[in-house]
């Protein structure tokens, strides 16, 4: 069935193709087992990121125990500064992104009450970091003490603190203000105000506005519109005009379209389908666009867009 033909309606397996779930469990639940690879130390500043990507995927997969847990928490709170954000990597600087991984992998795995047992000043102390990062003239966010702002560190704020109950530890209108500013003539959101429309810019904002409660400010039929322009020739997605596709945006547009009931504006069947082909039969994983090298943050996003599609055997995920 397409997804295209109404909302809510499950994308089947009549691709000739079918997603590999066991051997995707397998290749994530072998990536720490390749620290003798140079590629493994090069990623180090990804390190807390790539852990929550698979975890997540293996919980979409079915798999939530395919990572061992108190290993996993015991890496996250290692790489927790004294400031009381996270770094990419014990010993690595604290900053929004790897905060915000942190936060989400001990909910996943249900560790949250660890931070008050073996962090370092519990959950407020998290909260405390990413409210100190909010501009409180404009209500944007920093990603770290050195200044840069973008509308993704707005959106891990929110998400990290709603997450922790502690939204009210920053000013979430001047936020949603500042969102506001960020909005385009063609209904889509970019970095910072004045920025060009992005399909992840877009995802960052209109999450954002969906947990501040405010989605009434987003032109749901305009944005749609730009949104489901983004699929290409073969079933895919791009970010942006003229761009081409690539399978990390089956979540960043298809989130947002959902996230605003419009997800039936694009042909889910055939995304799917660019999707599948994306996958390594043999050895698990999935890559940006077909023939190219699998990654984890590829594997993670296209499970996720495949989620949302209600692919058979993927569970379902929250857009938002």
């Amino acid at each position: 069935m397409s997804l295209a033909s109404g909302p809510g309606r499950a994308v089947g397996s009549s691709s000739d193709q079918k997603l590999c779930i066991q051997k995707h469990v397998d290749y994530i639940k072998n990536l720490d087992s390749r620290r003798d690879e140079l590629e493994y130390w090069l990623t180090e500043h990804l390190r807390l990121n790539g852990v929550y990507w698979g975890l997540t995927a293996l919980h979409l997969l079915g798999c939530p125990e395919g990572l061992p847990r108190e290993d996993t928490v015991r890496f996250v709170l290692s790489c927790q500064q004294e400031s009381g954000g996270f770094g990419a990597a014990p010993g690595h600087d604290a900053h929004m992104l790897y905060t915000v991984s942190a936060v989400q992998i001990l909910v996943l795995m249900d560790a949250v009450d660890e931070l008050e047992k073996r962090g370092l000043g519990g959950a407020r102390k998290v909260g405390t970091f990413i409210a100190g990062l909010q501009d409180k003239d404009t209500g944007a966010f920093m990603g770290d003490e050195w200044g840069e702002m973008d509308t993704r560190f707005l959106y891990g704020a929110f998400n990290a603190l709603s997450l922790m109950g502690l939204l009210d530890m920053i000013d979430v209108p001047k936020s949603v203000a500042y969102i506001q500013k960020c909005e385009n003539l063609d209904g889509g959101y970019g970095i910072r105000p004045g920025a060009e429309s992005h399909a992840g810019q877009i995802f960052t904002c209109v999450g954002a506005l969906a947990i501040a409660g405010r989605l009434d400010l987003v032109n749901n039929d305009r944005l749609g519109g730009w949104l489901s322009e983004r699929q290409v020739e073969k079933g895919g997605l791009n970010g942006r005009p003229e761009k081409l596709e690539d399978v990390c945006y089956s979540w960043w547009v298809g989130a947002s379209l959902a996230i605003i009931d419009r997800l039936h504006w694009i042909d889910g069947e055939k995304l799917a389908a660019f999707i599948l082909c994306c996958q390594d039969p043999e050895s698990g994983g999935i890559s940006d666009r077909p023939g190219h090298m699998v990654d984890v943050f590829h594997t993670h996003f296209a499970i996720a867009g495949l989620s949302l599609l209600k692919y058979d055997g993927v569970k379902e995920v929250d857009p938002v």
